[in-house]
């Protein structure tokens, strides 16, 4: 469980694919190319890798334009392109991909299904979840039709599915979804299986977003179990299951059990893949993020500047990711109220998103949001506002008007307009934020319990005590109901 990201999805492109048509009798230009980019994607030279799949491209396009080996290559550059950011010329090549394949095995064969789940995956790491779920869903439809519906692959489409839910905050359409895949997993691979471990650790994810940390945690401690039997306590694969069981532990504010499991993820990452992979950047982000919750924040520096450098050397200056890391070591810097090392951090990863994600991605919009909390710290209401609303109007046009992260935005602008004694403008912002926390959520979410403090806050300042004291009310006893 990544506290940073709603579920994002984390979703993984697989770079080098293996070719469809598999092995050939005699080796051609064509495999001699993919043999160079696989090589050089290996030892971290992508800039050789994407000059080879090029040249694969144009060798296979020789072999005619429905041959699956130009299918193949395309795929393979797309995942590149994919790894280092680069979504638009991805899409592209994606698209290309999945139509050569429809030509060439028909619309409904199980061979079109790593292009249609290529291409979801690509956007839904953009929040374009409107155009993945229909991919999601015929990819599912082929699996099932073609194996049976208890075969692995189709526990991997519902997986799938239930990701981009929960990217969507919809868990009650992720929760069977993924139920039914740890179902099938459990059935067809047995009990100990480490894609058991992935559905455990899935479901668990899920309840964590709910804050049903009761539910989550034996599942979190049966995925552990899992990864270390199959594969030793030292394994890179029992990473994600320490992660996951630290981050429950910090959101139930339990530090001294959360800070063993985070150095020790750390240290197996940092001995696997190696010193300067983009693994050891989200560990050393993980660990800080602990550190900055306690306000160590002399402990919390050095990690953040760590994973920045490593995000950059291991996937260049201008990838999403160095921006995201641009955003934690700003916000480090606004806890400390230290703007003005904080602002050239945040303008930088804005630039990078917009041009990386396009301006209306919805990681643009918490830059902005993040740019607009320091102007309003510092007081300077009007760049605030402008930034607020820009971003309101970017998370409303990706995520629609319901998703959780618009009533964050609406709950934004609305306490810029309390602290200029606005009210009247900022109480349908707080009423709108608190009905679709509600929606999204639950009646009994904290962040329907932050809401309702919000809006008691408000009515007290504008003299009605009433009914202040009955949201107040309310809201403490979702706050006392998680604790119990």
């Amino acid at each position: 469980m990544n506290l940073r990201l709603s579920h994002l999805l984390l979703l993984t492109v697989s770079v080098f694919s293996a070719s469809i048509n598999g092995s050939f009798a005699q080796k051609t230009q064509w495999d001699k190319c993919m043999e160079i980019a696989t090589a050089a994607h290996k030892q971290g030279r992508d800039a050789e890798a994407e000059n080879s799949l090029l040249l694969a491209i144009k060798e296979a396009e020789k072999f005619g334009p429905k041959d699956a080996r130009l299918i193949d290559s395309l795929n393979n550059l797309a995942s590149l392109y994919f790894s280092q950011g680069k979504y638009k010329q991805a899409e592209l090549l994606f698209k290309r991909a999945l139509e050569i394949s429809e030509h060439v095995f028909g619309v409904n064969d199980q061979n079109l299904c790593n292009s249609l789940v290529s291409l979801a995956n690509l956007y839904c790491a953009q929040s374009n979840y409107t155009a993945a779920e229909p991919l999601y869903k015929r990819s599912l439809q082929i699996i099932e039709k073609a194996t049976g519906p208890n075969n692995p692959a189709v526990a991997q489409s519902l997986k799938n599915l239930a990701d981009l839910y929960c990217g969507q905050s919809n868990y009650a359409a992720a929760e069977p979804l993924y139920k039914r895949s740890l179902q099938i997993r459990e059935k067809t691979l047995g009990a100990n299986n480490p894609a058991v471990a992935q559905s455990l650790n899935n479901l668990a994810d899920l309840y964590c977003a709910q804050s049903n940390y009761a539910a989550a945690e034996p599942l979190y401690k049966r995925a552990l179990a899992i990864a270390e039997k199959e594969s030793g306590p030292n394994h890179p694969t029992v990473v994600e299951s320490l992660s996951n069981l630290a981050s429950l532990y910090y959101s139930q504010g339990k530090y001294a059990q959360a800070e063993p499991l985070y150095k020790r993820a750390l240290a197996i990452s940092e001995k696997e893949p190696g010193p300067n992979h983009s693994a050891v950047a989200r560990n050393l982000v993980y660990l800080a993020d602990l550190y900055c919750g306690q306000r160590k924040y002399g402990q919390a520096e050095p990690l953040y500047k760590r994973a920045l450098e490593l995000s950059s050397k291991a996937l260049g200056p201008n990838h999403p990711d160095v921006a995201k890391n641009l955003v934690y070591l700003a916000d480090l810097y606004c806890r400390q109220k230290k703007y003005a090392q904080a602002e050239p951090l945040y303008k930088r990863s804005l630039q990078i998103r917009e041009t990386a994600l396009g301006p209306n991605n919805p990681a643009v919009a918490q830059t902005l949001n993040n740019l607009a909390d320091l102007y309003c710290a510092q007081g300077n209401y009007t760049a605030a506002e402008q930034l607020y609303k820009h971003s309101l109007q970017i998370t409303e046009g990706a995520l629609g008007p319901n998703h959780p992260v618009v009533a964050q935005s609406l709950t934004s602008l609305a306490d810029l307009y309390c602290k200029q004694k606005k009210y009247g403008q900022a109480e349908p912002l707080y009423k709108r934020a608190l009905q679709t926390r509600e929606k999204a959520l639950g009646l009994h979410h904290p962040a329907v319990a932050a809401s309702l403090d919000n809006y008691a806050l408000l009515l007290r300042k504008t003299n009605r005590a009433g009914e202040a004291k009955a949201l107040a009310a309310r809201a403490q006893a979702i706050r006392t109901e998680k604790k119990s």
